[in-house]
């Protein structure tokens, strides 16, 4: 079929070209368009506390997004300051649709810390959180300062402002096209390198633009479909230059080296279609695997990028073995015109005789020793990775500088508890007594304060907010929301608030995750099963696809969870990592990673088929794809390194993690470990029962060899 889509694609080349201009036009105004309709938010249907903001958000307006914390800090008794109450009243007048609560409107000495000296005001936002909403915080703290005395100080802080100080005031960052354009510098660069001549160093760019823009316009459709987070959009720029660079990397080393063996340029497209075409259709279906995963868990706005990142892959194979061959139809041998680099830095094919085969000899000679290292290696990381903690981080490991670092700081420093920043919501309905769930929360071990402002009520509802005695994020804080809901049993209160929230997001994610996994790997076993004739080299591949994400883990770990490297990034250690990076990490790597697999195990089993000696074949087959798999991994590591330089803490160990996963898995992986042990396993790499072949549809072929001499 392939071969029959390359006759067709090089004697209709002009008007392939012209349907994919076409399409790409449009994909740039289809990118105008779905930026308009980003899904923002996200939900966790049918978990209680999500399900009791959501009647909160109904009530009251407000109870989605954390307080904003203002703290007074004077040299006398706060409570008896006239300028902090009116400040506080000015406050509350400010933000009409807001809840507000202080010491003055409710009287509990809950807002004020033990030498009096400190009290704080808790100011719910109203509305939604979404990832472009400002806290307001500059704002609010100018106002609650005009009139203060000296020697009164006033700081706004809490999660969102702490937020935007861990990302220096901005909550957008570069946008998608300056990431995808400083991400496509450094691929030209290193395209450079890799090939010399201008068309070739071109047509990969070109390929990935007309793929992106394409993505979008499917994206476009899908926002009609369903909600769609906005995080998608980086995805497409970002994923989708890389895994496009990555598959037509392959198919023009291909297209060269056929061209060099004397091959015209229709049967070397055909040859080039045959062979690699194939491996971007396998690379391309485990990649889509590995996003499509994410559908599996309860999570609309999981699910989406599931999707929306399904057609990332899906639309890179197209242009790959469609808009690709057409152009390399119309070059032909002008492919290597254009030198931009010394003719002795060129590449002159027989990679078997260079840098890769003599690497590729040095493995079959000493596999032992080379597995050892690469397992050494990985089994050290991977077990640093076994301390992944997923969690939001605790605010006080949140980085930045400014007036709500200084708020948060002035809380601890009188003693406040950390809780105030994140506090509990108990929306209390039917008519239920706000006082006696209050008094019920304080007998709750872990909760320091509860009160039931007055004003926090809505005909039959009213709102209870509780502090708990650590922080929202802190590892004892799920005992805490046990309890609480246990106390809360038999009442009309219902426990809220982005704790509680946060731990169902854990929950909702972690508890789900065997079955994305496996889903993820029946199906990667089935398609590389296929793809490879073989069981045993499918089984090997996933099982070292899981050492190399169990590696990417303990990087992120040892650099932003342990703290290791991480003052790079201006960030101390989190001691934690937010929940949602290592689930994007593993449906990102797990795809991404396995390309390389397959782009050396088809050459492997192709050579193999040739020759019928296993060494020879993996020989042959790392030699010829060393470079290949180097350059690709090296431009997706660098088009993560440019997302990490991005404002916002979060953000930087998830890049960091894929870049260092991916340039990992290219080298400690596929070039020590994946051929050191397909020498140790043999002729066993090709094994395969018959009644394998039936459930899986698999043709026979024509015997291979007889294995060849190796002295020949």
């Amino acid at each position: 079929m392939l071969a029959r889509l390359g006759h067709f694609v090089a004697r209709h080349r002009y008007a392939v070209i012209g349907a994919w201009l076409v399409l790409t036009l449009f994909g740039a105004f289809s990118a105008g368009q779905v930026s308009k309709r980003w899904f923002q938010s996200f939900s966790i249907p049918g978990k209680s506390a999500y399900e009791t903001n959501q009647r909160t958000l109904k009530a009251f307006g407000v109870g989605i997004r954390p307080p904003n914390v203002v703290v007074f800090k004077t040299s006398g008794d706060a409570t008896k300051s006239d300028a902090i109450r009116a400040a506080t009243q000015r406050v509350a007048k400010a933000n009409p649709a807001a809840l507000t609560s202080s010491y003055f409107s409710t009287g509990s000495s809950a807002y004020v810390s033990r030498d009096r000296h400190t009290t704080f005001m808790e100011i719910y936002p109203p509305g939604l959180a979404k990832f472009d909403t400002k806290s307001g915080a500059e704002e609010t703290q100018t106002l609650a300062a005009a009139g203060l005395p000296a020697g009164t100080t006033v700081h706004v802080t809490g999660h969102d402002p702490l937020e935007e100080a861990s990302s220096h005031g901005s909550s957008g960052g570069p946008s998608v096209l300056l990431e995808a354009m400083v991400g496509g510098v450094g691929a030209l660069i290193i395209l450079l390198f890799v090939f010399g001549t201008l068309p070739a160093v071109l047509m990969p760019i070109a390929v990935a633009i007309a793929a992106i823009l394409n993505t979008f316009t499917l994206v476009w459709g899908l926002t009609y479909l369903t909600d769609v987070s906005i995080i998608v959009q980086f995805l497409i720029a970002l994923v989708g230059l890389g895994v496009a660079i990555d598959y037509a990397l392959l198919m023009i080393f291909r297209f060269r080296d056929e061209l060099r063996e004397g091959e015209d340029v229709e049967t070397a497209l055909v040859e080039t279609m045959t062979h690699a075409g194939r491996s971007v259709i396998v690379s391309g279906s485990t990649v889509a695997v590995g996003l499509l995963s994410l559908v599996v868990l309860p999570l609309p706005f999981i699910r989406s990028m599931g999707l929306g990142g399904m057609l990332i892959p899906a639309v890179s194979v197209l242009a790959a073995i469609t808009l690709l061959p057409a152009l390399l139809a119309v070059l032909g041998e002008r492919i290597n015109s254009v030198r931009l680099l010394p003719k002795r830095l060129l590449d002159r094919g027989h990679p078997e005789d260079g840098l890769w085969g003599r690497w590729a000899r040095l493995v079959l000679r000493h596999p032992w020793r080379v597995a050892a290292t690469g397992t050494v290696i990985v089994a050290v990381l991977a077990g640093i990775g076994t301390q992944l903690t997923p969690n939001e981080a605790q605010l006080k490991n949140f980085p930045g500088t400014g007036d709500a670092i200084a708020g948060r700081d002035s809380l601890a420093a009188a003693g406040v508890s950390p809780g105030v920043l994140k506090p509990f919501n108990v929306l209390v309905e039917r008519g239920g007594d706000p006082q006696q769930i209050a008094a019920r929360l304080r007998t709750v071990p872990g909760i320091a304060a509860s009160v039931a402002p007055k004003d926090w009520r809505r005909g039959e509802t009213s709102l209870v907010q509780a502090f708990p005695a650590i922080d929202g994020a802190a590892p004892g804080i799920q005992g805490i929301i046990d309890r609480a809901n246990n106390a809360l049993k038999g009442t009309p209160g219902s426990l809220g608030g982005v704790p509680a929230v946060d731990r169902d997001f854990v929950h909702a994610i972690y508890g789900n995750f065997p079955y994305v996994l496996a889903f993820v790997l029946v199906l990667t076993l089935i398609l590389l099963a296929r793809a490879f004739r073989s069981i045993v080299l499918p089984i090997k591949a996933v099982i070292l696809n899981v050492v190399s994400l169990a590696a990417a883990f303990g990087i992120v770990v040892f650099i932003f969870q342990q703290g290791h490297g991480s003052s790079l990034w201006n960030i101390d250690a989190t001691q934690a990592i937010p929940a949602w990076i290592p689930l994007m990490i593993f449906a990102f790597l797990f795809g991404l990673s396995m390309d390389y697999e397959v782009f050396m195990l088809t050459r492997m089993r192709e050579a193999y088929d040739e020759t019928g000696s296993t060494e020879r074949a993996i020989e042959l087959g790392l030699a010829r794809t060393g470079k290949l798999v180097t350059s690709a991994a090296l431009i997706l590591m660098f088009a993560f390194l440019v997302l990490s330089s991005s404002p916002g803490y979060e953000i930087k160990p998830f890049a960091i993690g894929l870049a260092a996963g991916i340039i990992f898995d290219a080298t400690v992986i596929r070039a020590l470990l994946v051929p050191a042990l397909m020498r140790l396993l043999g002729d066993a790499n090709w094994w395969m029962p018959s009644w394998t072949r039936s459930l899986l549809l698999i043709r026979k072929r024509e015997p291979v060899p007889e294995p060849a001499s190796e002295n020949a």
